[in-house]
């Protein structure tokens, strides 16, 4: 599909593809921080039995991207597998395991297409404002571009990510509050014309446009899994609702489409409980909700959250659940102790909401449910420090010993 424009998604008011780096003006007189969403051309309905085989990445569904596959920067980004894990309730539960991705989280599909937009319309920067799994997921796509990258970051961001950006090539750059990032990335995108890919003004409207349609394919990637079906609910950690607007945009095209029948419901987890005082409201912008501390669940860690997710929550009669750092620490440990898997702070949130949910009989029995896990554990640890190891001994009674006193286990 050719994209034609960009469209509010408040209003409707269109724009010029090139006003990617903007919310919408008409709404922001009311009040209301709007995020622009692409307008595609009337081509041919993209045909589901029309989908390559290959690439095995995202760019399989270049048809329904705004750009052709042969324009893509990728590294292989996409295609992750749905794992299918011990389920609260019954019926079943499947993990969209997004950290295989090339840096390891959900951002990959974001950048991919948002650098290859900017590549294809000549930018000469990449530039975003990170705390973590965005900057590397920016920085190693514009790595692959040859493009240079700079990151504004936070005091106190994730060693691990940090290091990740800087390896990739990107020019990180720490400000002393977080607000700071958005007031210096505004003004460079402004009078440098540095291509964003992430929220840069506040209150923020979500990352790029363009860049958001990669997000769409997670949805065709789960229908597709579970041979062309919508699982009854979708679940997965929330900061700016970029991947939860791109989750519920394709699901809304396949249905549209004809290629599935049903629409998720979806659940955002979350720490503050902006998203779940707007759903009990009626306004367009979910309000800011002031926390005591910080949270463990760092990526997903601010006051208030966008327009947009409170959009795609309320067209797929969605939930919203704020989650506490003891329930989040417990999920995360639970996940890799019984799974397998281990995933950063705030990809456990979206378990943790799944545990509160199956606890409380939300889900119906026999529902299908798909967790998105975003980032991988190795990105953040520090909610979960090493203690010193204990020692193995120099024979098998020492190796007996240790293992008896400091797991239980017994050989």
């Amino acid at each position: 599909m050719k994209p034609t424009s960009l469209a509010c998604i408040g209003c409707g008011e269109t724009h010029p593809l090139d006003a990617f780096a903007r919310a919408c003006r008409a709404c922001a007189e009311a009040g209301v921080t709007a995020n622009l969403g692409v307008v595609y051309g009337d081509a041919a309905t993209p045909r589901r039995d029309a989908i390559p085989a290959g690439p095995a990445t995202l760019w399989r569904f270049a048809d329904a991207l705004p750009l052709a596959a042969e324009d893509a920067v990728s590294l292989g980004e996409g295609m992750t597998p749905l794992v299918p894990i011990a389920a609260p309730h019954r019926g079943s539960l499947w993990v969209k395991d997004e950290t295989r991705n090339p840096s390891w989280s959900f951002k990959d599909r974001l950048a991919s297409v948002a650098v290859s937009w900017a590549k294809k319309i000549g930018a000469q920067v990449i530039a975003t404002s990170s705390s973590g799994n965005a900057g590397a997921a920016a920085a190693s796509y514009a790595a692959r571009a040859n493009l240079p990258c700079v990151v504004l970051t936070f005091r106190g961001a994730a060693g691990p990510m940090v290091g990740q950006i800087r390896a990739a090539g990107a020019m990180v750059l720490e400000c002393a509050e977080k607000e700071d990032r958005w007031r210096i990335l505004s003004r460079a995108v402004k009078e440098f014309g540095w291509f964003p890919t992430s929220p840069f003004f506040g209150p923020a409207a979500g990352s790029n446009p363009i860049g958001i349609e990669g997000y769409k394919t997670l949805a065709y990637e789960i229908a597709e899994g579970l041979g062309w079906r919508a699982p009854d609910w979708c679940v997965l950690p929330v900061c700016y609702g970029d991947a939860l607007f791109g989750l519920w945009k394709g699901f809304d095209e396949m249905r549209r489409w004809g290629w599935t029948e049903a629409m998720p419901r979806l659940v955002a987890a979350e720490v503050s409980g902006s998203l779940a005082a707007g759903l009990a409201g009626e306004d367009p912008m979910p309000p800011a909700v002031a926390r005591d501390g910080d949270s463990i669940a760092v990526s997903i860690d601010i006051p208030r959250s966008t327009a947009q997710a409170l959009l795609a929550l309320r067209r797929t009669d969605g939930i919203a659940v704020a989650l506490d750092d003891a329930e989040i620490a417990t999920a995360r440990a639970a996940l890799a102790r019984r799974e397998g898997l281990f995933v950063e702070a705030s990809s456990a949130a979206a378990f943790a909401a799944i545990e509160r949910l199956g606890a409380a009989g939300t889900f119906r029995g026999g529902d299908s449910v798909v967790a998105i896990a975003t980032a991988s554990g190795l990105k953040d640890a520090g909610s979960s420090p090493a203690d010193a190891l204990p020692g193995a001994g120099t024979d098998l009674d020492g190796l007996r010993c240790a293992l008896k006193q400091s797991y239980g286990f017994d050989v």
